[in-house]
């Protein structure tokens, strides 16, 4: 059993900037997937991006790839996700999950965190 807890969200202006990190522990977070998700309010669940469990294949939802950076470090059990030139409409709660990478893309994961929340003033 994998445990993910998300931290780094926060309150910030359009325009600025956030880091989101994912500290994985309990299991075989190494060996998996990884992903973001956000959900806004009153829309459903959407996937950010994905990474391979050695760090490659970064993948994004079209659009983001300019200002989002995905990656991982293996050593220390944490995904990040680097958010640049933020938005008001990239207010949401972001989740992190593991899972099996090309089902990530799809929308389904093995694990997921609790969530952090980002919110981007106008």
């Amino acid at each position: 059993q994998v445990q993910l807890v998300e931290s780094g969200g926060g309150l910030v202006p359009a325009g600025g900037s956030l880091r989101l990190s994912c500290a994985a522990s309990g299991g075989t977070f190494s060996s998996l997937g990884s992903a973001w998700f956000r959900q806004a309010p009153e829309k459903e669940r959407e996937f950010v991006a994905a990474v391979s469990w050695t760090g490659g294949s970064p993948t994004y939802r079209e659009g983001l790839m300019a200002r989002f950076t995905i990656s991982r470090d293996n050593t220390k059990n944490t995904m990040y996700l680097q958010m640049n030139n933020l938005k008001p409409e990239d207010t949401a709660v972001y989740y992190c999950a593991a899972g099996d990478y090309v089902s990530l893309a799809r929308g389904s994961a093995l694990y997921w965190g609790q969530g952090t929340q980002v919110t981007v003033s106008s």
